[in-house]
């Protein structure tokens, strides 16, 4: 949100206005000075309205600024002010700044939540540089001044390890039980896969070669198809990876004890060792697996591959996006794939974003449709033409179009990354984002906004310091925690969760919920018109707002985090428990 960095923006131009003001005054260049406080007084009226826009999307946005940064600011003025007039302009304008600056440093080093502890320490660290700027410019304080800084300090500098997160209670059923099945649908197979983790150089189409953790000495590892109703059995084997690996279905919601995160569901798999997961195949579409033991330099170095669940007809083509040290690549293609395809032939593209970042992909030359996202079909999807997606890290888009006999271009960001039918090269950067929140048509859902929910759950997403583990630490935060002290929800089985997902930060966070597809209730206050979205994985842009709700029907001790892995791996780590459930591992890193 633009509100965002306009605040901080206002906060920065106050800050350094006044602090212009002594240094102008000092070396006296009044009409410097005098237009420098008009800067600082404008500046803070600015912030004022910033923050009158920004509570207009919600409590979390401004309760730092109008409980604590908004009134130092403007006392801080004041104060400034009457020290100008009284010829003190020097301390009074140093002074005015740090006011100021507590507008700034609290958002980018603090963050949410605006604590008693985070609060009585901006307060005394700004006093006490006023009673530093004062002794040295007018008088020594009072020593009364000087105790009461002190202690306001050391009060909220204690408060900072009072009380800690609730968790999940560490009794009750182990998720080891709940196993995935052991046969298939009627009318189904059984689907046997081995999947060694090692260490080796690739070569990617260009003739690039990459040194990369693999499965089977590949990266992307194999493409797993199966057909709904088919039991998928997989041997993981780690041969060399010194990390250990484990294998998380991303989007696919498997039985708890299957997900494949190391320390919550099972410990992670050493070099030498084995595991076997086994789950169903009752969710057709676009999916893929990733290691989930330190994901985030793991799944960088390519310990990735694909998911999909048939039928398919026509040409079906899976193609996942990864960069490989810098070197984007579509599959193992870091160049153009050129492709024939007949003029009439029905195509589907499943795009997989499998980066930490969202990726933009256009198609040109055809119309088309997206038909599905997150493995999920959408409702009458319209025809689309010149359009940009905005593809989610982790997410996945089903387009579908039948072939011309002249060129068609899939492009990624702005470049040309496989071509049917010959060459074309258009531009698409001045092409509008689809939003698909207002795309296709609307269907019946079994709940929406208005439905009572069991148990609601708000998760704010920002930066700044926390507790982690007991120790201080810079991180990625949920509601002003940092992974593993985060708080972990518990819900009932069959329980209506509602989450609410709200970005204070600057950065995009991409929400992944093990396990659980949510239904989009709503994004920035405004329900869904087009096709019901049920998603795995969302982007939460910077001042965004979403809504999803999911029924609490897959029992277990569930990860939820961020899917920008570096990200998580930072602290932007929470879970999900069911009541009655605790997990008994401990041996690895899942994020």
């Amino acid at each position: 949100m633009i509100l965002i960095a306009l605040d901080l923006a206002a906060a920065f131009l106050g800050t350094a206005g006044w602090i212009g003001v002594a240094v102008a005054t000092a070396t006296r260049r009044t009409w410097l000075a005098r237009a420098l406080v008009a800067l600082a007084l404008v500046a803070t009226l600015a912030r004022i309205a910033t923050t009158a826009g920004l509570a207009a999307a919600g409590w979390w946005f401004v309760q730092e600024k109008v409980t604590l940064t908004l009134p130092l600011a403007l006392a801080g003025g004041i104060f400034a002010v009457v020290q100008l007039r009284a010829g003190r302009a020097v301390p009074g304008a140093l002074i005015g700044g740090y006011a100021a600056a507590a507008g700034l440093i609290f958002p980018l080093l603090i963050g949410y939540p605006a604590t008693w502890s985070a609060a009585l320490v901006t307060v005394a660290l700004v006093s006490a540089a006023a009673l530093i700027t004062w002794r040295a410019a007018v008088t020594p304080p009072p020593r009364t001044a000087v105790a009461g800084v002190t202690a306001v300090g050391l009060v909220g500098a204690g408060l900072a390890f009072l009380g800690g997160p609730s968790h999940a209670s560490e009794t009750g059923r182990p998720i080891t039980e709940l196993r995935g099945p052991t046969t298939p649908a009627p009318g189904g197979v059984v689907r046997r896969f081995t999947l060694t983790a090692q260490e080796a150089t690739i070569r990617l189409a260009s003739g690039t070669e990459v040194a990369a953790w693999t499965f089977n000495g590949q990266s992307p590892g194999p493409a797993l198809t199966a057909t709904e109703g088919d039991l998928i059995e997989v041997t993981l084997r780690n041969a060399d990876i010194a990390d250990g690996v484990t294998l998380h279905w991303h989007g696919y919601d498997v039985a708890n004890a299957e997900d494949g995160a190391a320390g919550v569901t099972q410990d992670e798999v050493r070099p030498g060792q084995e595991h076997v997961y086994r789950f169903r195949a009752d969710q057709v579409g676009t999916y893929w697996y990733h290691t989930h033991q330190v994901s985030d330099p793991a799944v960088r170095k390519g310990l990735f591959g694909t998911l999909v669940v048939g039928p398919s007809t026509g040409l079906d083509l899976t193609l996942p996006v990864h960069t490989f040290s810098g070197t984007l690549a579509v599959g193992n293609h870091d160049g153009v794939d050129n492709r024939q395809v007949a003029g009439g032939t029905p195509v589907r593209l499943r795009l997989i974003n499998t980066d930490s970042v969202p990726r933009r992909f256009a198609l040109a030359g055809t119309a088309y449709r997206v038909v599905a996202v997150d493995g999920n079909d959408l409702n009458r999807p319209g025809e689309l033409t010149e359009a940009g997606l905005r593809v989610p890290a982790g997410g996945r888009y089903d387009l579908a179009f039948t072939a011309p006999s002249t060129p068609v271009a899939l492009l990624v960001g702005d470049d040309v990354r496989v071509t049917f039918n010959g060459a074309s090269r258009p531009d698409s950067a001045d092409w509008p984002e689809l939003d698909l929140t207002t795309y296709g048509e609307p269907a019946p859902t079994p709940y929406d906004r208005s439905t009572y929910v069991d148990k609601s759950v708000t998760l704010v997403l920002d930066r700044g310091v926390a507790l982690a583990g007991g120790r201080p630490k810079y991180a990625q935060t949920v509601n002003g925690q940092a992974y593993p002290s985060t708080d972990t929800p518990v819900v009932r089985e069959g329980d209506l969760v509602r989450f609410t997902v709200v970005n204070r930060s600057l950065e995009t966070h991409p929400w992944h919920l093990h396990g659980h597809r949510v239904l989009v209730l709503a994004k920035d206050g405004r329900a869904p018109t087009g096709s019901p979205l049920l998603l795995d994985t969302f982007d939460v842009r910077p001042g965004e707002v979403w809504e999803v709700g999911f029924r609490a029907d897959n029992p277990g001790y569930w990860m939820n985090h961020c899917h920008n892995l570096s990200h998580a791996q930072q602290g932007m780590v929470t879970h999900l428990a069911y009541a009655g459930f605790s997990t008994p591992f401990h041996g690895g890193t899942a994020h």
